[in-house]
């Protein structure tokens, strides 16, 4: 692949991971009490607490990934974030039968999305972000 469609590429790539961010942060605000009873079903502590810091890290990370300002970091928090979220709330292993088909599915589309968070911590948002020009 010729290096002109990277800057696409990478452009594209971070807006379809913020698309999987952003309404997920903008549902929690919304939802604000029923996601914190959802954490608290899960034995969390301080669910309340927890949503702050899902809708901080979804609806801030995914406008970071946007516009591509501080992209590094923001796709290593996403990645973290994710990672954890992931064992905690698609934990295949100990649903009963009839649900571990959706939570495995859930748990590995999860793990591919941290996979790529981390590409685009390794190599950064391209010439088409604000890291890219703050650069210059």
């Amino acid at each position: 692949m010729t290096t002109s469609f990277q800057n696409p590429l990478a452009l594209v790539g971070r807006l379809l991971l913020a698309l999987l961010f952003l309404p997920a942060g903008i549902s929690k605000i919304a939802g604000f009490s029923g996601t914190a009873g959802y954490i608290a079903s899960k034995g969390l502590p301080l669910p309340e607490l927890g949503v702050v810091i899902a809708i901080i890290m979804e609806v801030g990370g995914s406008l970071a990934l946007i516009v591509g300002l501080k992209t590094r970091i923001a796709a290593l928090a996403l990645a973290a974030f994710t990672l954890v979220a992931t064992f905690v709330f698609h934990n295949f292993w100990g649903v009963p039968v009839d649900q571990a088909m959706v939570q495995q599915l859930m748990f590995y589309k999860n793990i591919a999305v941290v996979g790529g968070l981390l590409v685009l911590a390794a190599y950064g948002a391209g010439a088409w972000s604000v890291d890219a020009k703050r650069a210059d």
